[in-house]
């Protein structure tokens, strides 16, 4: 009951001109990112974070949240009509959705893929309604100590969503903490590391990074090497799919939901781990798999549901625990520490409207990307002639403007190119992005939370022994660290 009346808190908040205004604008926005190859959820929040400070929290927070899911969706057309996906989760997509468009059945595997995500959507928002509150309610006796290790753990977690050398994962999450140590202590009120740099006393700033690591090097990347596409249809005809693809896919859609929302809570899982268990697991248990990858409609139907199920699931130790479990929701996360918002256990209980209100837009705007997706198929269709010549300057400028806007300072733009620049040479040199993200975001509350707990005890450390939470949690924490690299350690692919 008190799920149900924290909903119609956040359906309260939500409903007004101004919140649905910049919902459906995100949705909008969400779902051109998703149709537009080469610019991702990613990038897209990073450049667009500027503008949600000057909304109020909850306009701002529904907006990128919007973007997250809308790309889910957008993804998907671009996949089926192109064979690109417009993001990563969609790249299974492709599989079996494009073939379906050159046999004339393009129409049919957007309405399945559009149709599918909705409900999935629909049933991962009602689990986050469900087991949110309950998981914050069992965090919120959380003291310092209890925090710290939370975080120690999800910083543990993050191990296991990096995709290729482990080695490489640990020393971006080591660069992350460096990074966030960058200025002025706030317990003593000494330098550190700003090699006597007044623009650095105030730290690095997070927007800066973000945009340069996610926008810049987006660019890059695609400048170097933009693929080529053919449009297989002009016109697209028969959206609502037939009784037949119906019954084929009425069993992906749910097995895509609850594998989609599972994998979304684990830290590293998110929308493209779902999307590609969920193609294989409909590949191994199909009657027929010989199928698969010549226009199976439940080749479209199961990932397409489990992506968007993933970012329901992702929502919960998001706002539950302020622990981001991927890149997307580690950019969430820092657009609350921008707008001065604490994360965490008591985000529920200290902003009931702002955490109400961030789940009761995901719910309008499932709503605004269906109407979005379907009858508006056939401009989607046209903006996929836009070549990428055009749309990088535009992406170029985004980063200029946003960078520059936040504090009005140009040392912000050199901090943009320098990350922008070294996120293209670590991406060529295979290191993954996302932990250094997590660690730059994470680690002053960590350290705050270790600093605060270590004040509060006489024993020194050994509060964090004494406490019987806070030592279950560091435990969990050690045996994964030691699961992890009880493997070989990789250094190279995989």
């Amino acid at each position: 009951m008190d799920a149900l009346a924290g909903l119609a808190t956040g359906f309260g908040v939500i409903l007004t001109p101004g919140n649905l205004y910049y919902c459906l604008l995100g949705s909008l926005i969400g779902t051109l990112v998703g149709v537009l190859p080469g610019v991702g959820p990613l990038a897209a929040l990073a450049l667009l974070m500027p503008m949600t400070f000057v909304l109020t929290p909850v306009a701002g927070m529904a907006m990128l949240a919007s973007i997250f899911y809308g790309a889910m969706y957008g993804g998907s057309t671009t996949s089926i009509l192109v064979n690109i996906p417009g993001e990563a989760a969609s790249v299974v997509t492709c599989l079996d959705g494009h073939q379906l468009a050159r046999q004339g059945r393009a129409g049919a595997a957007l309405g399945i893929a559009a149709l599918g995500s909705f409900f999935a959507g629909t049933l991962s928002l009602i689990a986050l309604t469900l087991f949110a509150p309950a998981l914050a309610a069992v965090a919120i006796r959380f003291g310092p100590p209890e925090n710290f290790a939370l975080m120690v753990l999800g910083l543990v977690c993050t191990l296991y969503m990096i995709s290729g050398s482990t080695a490489k994962g640990v020393l971006m999450i080591a660069l992350g903490f460096l990074a966030a140590a960058v200025g002025i202590d706030v317990v003593n009120g000494k330098e550190r590391f700003t090699f006597d740099s007044i623009q650095l006393t105030a730290g690095i700033e997070l927007l800066a990074v973000v945009i340069g690591l996610f926008g810049v090097s987006e660019i890059l990347a695609n400048v170097e090497s933009q693929a080529r596409s053919t449009l297989v249809a002009n016109r697209i005809r028969g959206l609502w799919p037939t009784r037949e693809d119906w019954r084929v896919s009425w069993r992906p859609i749910l097995r895509g939901s609850g594998l989609g929302f599972l994998l979304g809570i684990v830290p590293g899982g998110g929308p493209v781990t779902a999307s590609f268990m969920s193609y294989a697991l409909e590949r191994r248990i199909a009657t027929q798999p010989e199928r698969f990858g010549h226009g199976a409609m439940e080749g479209v139907a199961g990932p397409e549901s489990a992506n968007n199920a993933a970012v329901g699931g992702s929502m919960i130790p998001l706002l539950s625990l302020g622990i981001p479990g991927n890149a997307v929701t580690a950019l969430l996360l820092g657009s609350l520490v921008i707008h001065g918002i604490q994360p965490g256990p008591l985000f529920m209980t200290q902003r009931p409207d702002l955490f109400w209100g961030v789940v009761a837009s995901m719910y309008v705007g499932n709503v605004f990307l269906l109407l979005l997706n379907l009858p508006l198929v056939g401009i989607w269709v046209q903006l996929l002639r836009v070549p990428y010549r055009i749309l990088f300057p535009l992406v170029l400028l985004l980063s200029v403007v946003g960078t520059y806007s936040a504090n009005k300072n140009l040392f912000d733009l050199w901090v943009m190119l320098g990350f922008g620049i070294a996120g293209y040479l670590l991406r060529k040199l295979e290191y993954d992005l996302a932990p250094f993200v997590i660690s730059f975001v994470l680690a002053p509350l960590l350290e705050q939370s270790l600093r605060q707990s270590l004040v509060m005890s006489p024993d020194g450390a050994l509060i964090l022994a004494q406490r019987p939470v806070t030592a279950g949690l560091l435990v969990v924490a050690l045996v994964l660290a030691a699961l992890m690299f009880r493997r070989p350690v990789r250094l190279g692919d995989n």
